[in-house]
């Protein structure tokens, strides 16, 4: 027996052995911010409250805790290193939670529920999720660290701490806000509200308030915006838009055609525009583009040369509010046309400490105060141009501190009554960030809020609808925002979306790509395929990853470049070749057993159809049969996580691997028997076209996962599926970098940009641009030996798991149409444990897999699965994964999610 296999043994037999003691802690007061490091544990979710320590002489993150007083029990699967309890002797006796009638401890932790691990580094004062489990942090002095009790989401974007680093240093932390919201959904009738609205005008062309005899055209405008958004195309908007169109001077020159225009007006014309289909640059005779880039203020009235209508350097004249700022950015925008650098920084400028934002343009110094409706409108629009996620970061800080338990927001601080209009900006703004469970809870509170008749009033005691309160709120019914707004409805392609890339992947043209040649070279190196098997689990353990060892299989059948190899992992797979710890593809798949991952079992079956192995008799076993038994009947409850929705397959809860899963059944012939997967994973798809990254949902949007969905709906095929598809393209295009890269949780990610360009292949035509540019930008992260750097700007050094999806993804095969021959390759033998070698690792080489496709799962908390990595004390070299890994390849578990949530920056999968 290995060593490893003993300790498992050991520590299922002894759950004790994985609990620690604590050291005597030294107190928060011994540390400062250049002498030890700091650690605080949110107890809020079990009643208590933030509890701090320091340690004096930091080692470890892992020891830090140990120092600072607090107890730890890690899982029977994974052993001390993944921290699924904690307990401190200042809460409830020391009694370490959550408590094992809620969590056993035994598998790794759900998502949802786990304890994240938060790092800053000395003098910051933002939380970053951390890319290293607690074992393999090493600390400085000046470190904080922080462990909260919740779920994330892949890139750590959501469940950080409600206090700051600075708090912990000072000691100064105070009971965490409330959670989310509790208030029910509920669905805005959108019809309704644009009926009451039509009534509302006058010749069913303009609003006149009450009293007047001359249009209101903002709030006209304003009643445009939301029939776009509740009909589309209709002919009271284009009666409406003809009536603005023919009042642009009216309503953009209020002062006179002498004065400058009125920029919030001009904006919203412009936005009408071409919300409608219309060119904003001829809207009304006028070029209103050009209105708006000539009316930039160059400076404000402290330089002197005050300009009427401005503010500060970078106001639109005339805009005076907040609103028209963010509008007139928006507006441009939209036009394609890149808004001044100093419009867009005012906007930043206009954020008070809390991260709300003032509705007024104030100048460096006044006095700020912020609303979630100002707040709402400009975090929509900096996450629109891109380019200062901390401000939207803090934004949305702001709007979920300031949400009210049952989904509401009041109009302004120290209200306690909730707004219409706050509520509905703050729900767009927060659909559009990815926070979908607090924008449907604000949703929810405005259709409980909508009045008889359609309209809605100005906050939740009003009895009289008004024009002003309802367009935001149909807008927020509808799930739109004004970044989007557009009657144009998508349709089906003319021609079915492109199946084959059109480069032939085994020999790019020159300069057009990655070197697919190097790029094998260097995943076929003996120092990376063990024996010509596998790939190792990068922990010198002897233990291979079986799903990094199938990423390369796939990357080897994509270019067609070394069978030979390919035939050597694939026999070592259907053979049952033992690894080093004498491990077969059995103990990760856990097939026949009760713990039985689809989504592993999948990507094994999806292996051995794209080469042509039968997968009803692949690795000893009924692959297909094995996955229709793996398809949940119902969501599990606690303690059983095993089924995380009906149509899911047990424990494997990631788009990746539902997808990899569904693939698996389509292409074996299953139509029936992978409907209902089939359905589920349609129906994790939002508004924006994208797909979250886990199942159940966690309300981000990701490039990796949209890719793997849109592969197995084209796949699929059939209209539903193809305008899915469609829609899930548009999204992944719209979020390619400058550089040619794409998003992911390790940053400017190869593995996102690899698999984005295999999506976009699947309408290669279309896409042909951005299928290039990506490419280029592939290409420009290969590295000497041919491996693939994890992410632009991050660490230097060749990562296997990157370097899979990067050879993988620059063909442009879908996993879903993927096949290669092995005709004219010879067996290979299939080796014993005693002839492999353990693992050694050098710098800038990672190892590491998990169950699922490769992806970019980007830094996760040191709490998720197996949660050991880094630098290896010993010896310097950079481990860049893991071990959260460990635990993907032993038992099952929530093998996908574990690393989903644990892949460090040097690493990445699903």
């Amino acid at each position: 027996m290995s060593l490893a296999s003993a300790l498992f043994v050991l520590l299922a037999a002894c759950v004790s052995f994985l609990t620690t003691t604590p050291a005597a802690a030294d107190g928060v007061g011994k540390c400062t911010a250049t002498k030890g490091a700091v650690v605080a544990v949110d107890f809020g979710p079990f009643g208590g409250k933030v509890v701090s320590g320091c340690d004096t002489t930091p080692t470890t993150g892992y020891d830090l805790l140990r120092d600072a007083g607090f107890t730890t029990t890690g899982t029977q699967h994974d052993g001390p290193a993944f921290i699924c309890r904690i307990g401190h002797g200042t809460f409830d006796s020391g009694t370490q939670y959550p408590t094992p009638d809620k969590e056993s401890c035994v598998l790794t932790p759900q998502v949802t529920a786990y304890w994240s691990y938060w790092i800053a580094s000395p003098g910051q004062d933002d939380w970053t999720y951390s890319p290293y489990g607690a074992m393999a942090r090493k600390l400085e002095n000046g470190d904080v660290d922080a462990w909260v009790y919740g779920g994330t989401d892949v890139g750590g974007s959501t469940g950080a701490p409600t206090f700051s680093p600075a708090d912990v240093r000072k000691g100064d932390i105070h009971t965490p806000d409330p959670g989310m919201p509790t208030g029910g959904p509920g669905k805005i009738d959108v019809a309704a509200a644009a009926t009451w609205l039509t009534g509302r005008l006058t010749d069913g062309e303009r609003v006149v308030d009450d009293g007047a005899t001359t249009p209101n055209y903002s709030l006209t405008a304003d009643t445009a915006y939301a029939l776009a958004a509740a009909d589309g195309k209709s002919a009271t908007l284009e009666k409406v838009t003809g009536f603005l169109a023919a009042h642009v001077a009216d309503f953009a020159y209020p002062n006179g055609t002498d004065q400058a225009p009125d920029a919030t007006a001009v904006a919203r014309l412009a936005l009408l525009a071409e919300a409608t289909e219309r060119d904003p640059r001829a809207f009304g005779g006028r070029d209103l583009v050009d209105l708006l880039t000539k009316n930039v203020c160059a400076a404000g009235p402290e330089s002197g040369e005050a300009t009427p209508g401005c503010t500060a350097k970078g106001d639109f004249r005339a805009s005076s509010y907040t609103e028209g700022q963010a509008l007139s950015v928006l507006a441009l925008v939209r036009a394609g046309v890149t808004p001044p650098a100093a419009t867009i920084d005012r906007l930043t400028q206009l954020q008070c400490k809390d991260g709300g934002v003032t509705s007024i343009l104030i100048r460096t110094g006044e006095y700020c105060d912020g609303d979630p409706a100002s707040t709402g409108l400009v975090a929509l629009v900096l996450h629109k141009t891109g380019g200062h996620e901390d401000a939207v970061a803090k934004a949305r800080t702001y709007l979920t501190k300031a949400q009210r338990e049952d989904g509401a927001f009041p109009g302004y601080t120290g209200s306690t009554t909730g707004s219409v209009t706050a509520t509905a900006y703050a729900a767009q703004a927060l659909r559009a960030l990815g926070d979908t469970k607090r924008a449907e809870a604000a949703v929810g509170w405005l259709s409980r809020h909508q009045l008889k008749g359609g309209g809605f009033g100005f906050e939740e005691t009003d009895t009289d609808p008004a024009v002003y309160a309802t367009p935001p709120a149909v807008l927020a019914g509808a799930g739109t925002t004004l970044a989007i707004l557009t009657t144009k409805r998508p349709t089906p392609p003319s021609t079915p979306p492109t199946k084959k890339p059109t480069v032939s992947p085994s020999a790019p043209a020159p300069g057009a790509g990655p070197d697919l040649k190097k790029g094998v070279a260097y995943l076929t190196k003996g120092t990376n395929l063990k024996g010509g098997q596998y790939y190792g689990d990068g922990f010198g353990t002897g233990r291979a990853d079986f799903g990094l060892t199938i990423d390369g299989a796939y990357a080897l059948a994509a270019t067609g470049l070394n069978n030979a190899k390919l035939r050597g992992i694939v026999d070592f797979l259907d053979h049952r070749g033992k690894d080093g710890a004498g491990r077969t593809v059995d103990d990760w798949t856990s097939i026949g057993t009760s713990y039985a991952a689809g989504g592993s079992i999948g990507k094994t079956a999806l292996l051995a159809e794209a080469v042509g192995r039968d997968p009803r008799h692949f690795a000893g076993h009924d692959l297909i049969a094995a996955l229709a038994k793996a398809v949940c009947a119902k969501a599990s409850k606690a303690p059983d996580r095993s089924c995380a929705a009906k149509g899911a397959y047990t424990y494997a809860p990631s788009v990746f691997a539902q997808s990899l899963a569904v693939m698996a059944q389509l292409r074996a012939g299953e139509k029936a028997a992978a409907a209902q997967p089939l359905s589920y994973l349609e129906s994790l798809q939002q508004s924006s076209g994208a797909w979250p990254s886990l199942i159940p949902s966690t309300n981000d949007s990701d490039v990796d996962s949209t890719a793997i969905a849109a592969m197995t709906l084209d796949l699929a095929g059939g209209a539903k599926a193809d305008k899915s598809v469609a829609k899930g393209l548009a999204w992944i295009a719209s979020k390619q970098l400058a550089d040619g890269g794409f998003p992911g949780a390790a940053g400017d990610s190869v593995n996102s940009a690899a698999l984005a360009v295999q999506a976009l292949s699947l309408d290669a035509g279309k896409y042909a641009a951005k299928i290039a540019k990506a490419r280029k930008f592939l290409a420009s992260q290969q590295n000497t030996d041919g491996g693939f750097n994890v992410a632009k700007g991050g660490q230097h050094g060749s990562d296997l798991r990157a370097s899979t999806q990067a050879v993988s993804g620059a063909t442009g095969i879908s996993f879903g149409t993927l096949e290669r021959s092995l005709t004219g390759t010879s067996q290979q033998p299939t080796p014993s444990p005693s002839g492999s070698a353990p693992d050694i690792i050098t710098t800038g080489q990672s190892g590491g897999g998990d169950g699922g496709a490769t992806g970019d799962a980007g830094g996760a908390g040191g709490t998720a699965p197996g949660g050991d990595g880094g630098v290896l004390a010993s010896t310097g070299a950079q481990v860049g994964t893991l071990a959260a890994i460990a635990a993907l390849l032993v038992l099952a578990g929530w093998r996908t999610v574990v690393v989903a949530r644990r892949r460090t920056a040097t690493g990445s999968g699903r």
